[in-house]
């Protein structure tokens, strides 16, 4: 690696925001001076998290748009980014790192031992929300403690906060640097599998920020209308299939949620809340994996504790060919 020659670097470290628009991190760091883009994939911290093939798959296509969209400009890693950042950050000669927040337990200790690690090394660390609506701790009830039921988490403790913040435009002015000799290409991190099964998936997704951008504007045009009861229904246009774009960050909520809200005169009322009211439901399952951190492995009822398993391999073999006899269940399974 080599030192910047710029006199302000900040890094932005890309993880589930892959995307220029409406992302706070990549907003301040543009306006602080020219900017690092760097990605790491940290297989070595996600441990038992570490992501599926289908995940890999999105994930090399999503970071090769986004490249794109920097100019082929992205540095790329790959290990412990407990260990890797602070070297990029030494070696860089940048004196800010900024990141958007992500909310699974690992990510959050990992996240607080690097930036206290960069804090003591007189490094700038700017972390902000760029993933979420509502910050986890602004949907608390009134004795501070969090929700656990859906529907008073929402109408009490979403629609009572102040609104979500607008979305972002992309920096109008982004001065991109990429002086790290030894980063990897995106083929390098090996995320497509060995066998090619997903060859089929790649002609129904359009990947990346602006193939994202495109299904938010389709749906909103197509799919909003009815959406209420077309939801119920796969093959309809009212399945939004926004998903996978806003796990990878390629849209952001703020994103989906204004888009939505500007259409509110073109819509029945009872469709554009039940469409915001799903957002709700993401920001429900992200507020209680944040208070619960071990609700991966312990039941948030803790009756359901009590339940036995029914050990029947007959039935679940059923199951993962798509013969329960339940249409919906059946369909999920055959198309996967």
């Amino acid at each position: 690696m080599e030192r910047a020659l710029q006199d302000k670097t900040a890094i932005v470290w890309f993880r589930q925001d892959l995307r220029l628009s409406d992302n706070p991190a990549l907003d301040a760091a543009a306006k602080y001076g020219a900017v690092l883009p760097v990605f790491i994939l940290d297989d070595i911290s996600a441990g038992e998290f570490t992501p599926g093939a289908a995940s890999r798959w999105w994930l090399h296509h999503s970071l090769n748009s986004l490249n794109a969209s920097l100019d082929n400009k992205l540095t790329v890693l790959k290990g412990d980014a407990s260990v890797i950042l602070p070297e990029v950050v030494k070696e860089s000669g940048a004196y800010a790192v900024f990141w958007n927040q992500c909310y699974e337990p690992w990510r959050i200790e990992r996240d607080e031992k690097i930036k206290q690690r960069l804090k003591s090394q007189s490094i700038m660390v700017k972390s902000v929300n760029g993933s979420l609506l509502w910050e986890p701790w602004q949907t608390l009830k009134q004795d501070n403690t969090p929700y656990k039921v859906f529907t008073p988490f929402y109408r009490k403790g979403c629609l009572a906060a102040p609104p979500p913040r607008k979305p972002l435009s992309k920096p109008a002015k982004l001065k991109l640097i990429s002086d790290i000799l030894d980063k990897l290409t995106i083929d390098n991190l090996g995320l497509l599998p060995r066998i090619n099964w997903y060859q089929k998936m790649e002609a129904y997704w359009n990947i990346g920020e602006q193939g994202a951008k495109k299904q938010l504007r389709g749906f909103i045009k197509q799919g909003l209308k009815n959406y209420k009861d077309g939801r119920n229904y796969p093959t309809k246009n009212n399945v939004s299939r926004l998903s996978p774009h806003l796990h990878f960050g390629e849209l952001s909520p703020n994103q989906v949620w204004y888009a939505a809200k500007q259409n509110q005169q073109k819509v029945p009322e009872a469709d554009l809340e039940h469409f915001l009211s799903e957002l709700g439901w993401r920001e429900f399952s992200n507020s209680l994996l944040f208070h619960n951190p071990n609700l991966p492995r312990k039941n948030l009822n803790l009756k359901f504790d009590h339940f036995s398993w029914v050990d029947d391999t007959e039935t679940l073999q059923r199951w993962q060919r798509g013969q329960t006899g339940y249409p919906i269940i059946d369909a999920g399974m055959r198309e996967l």
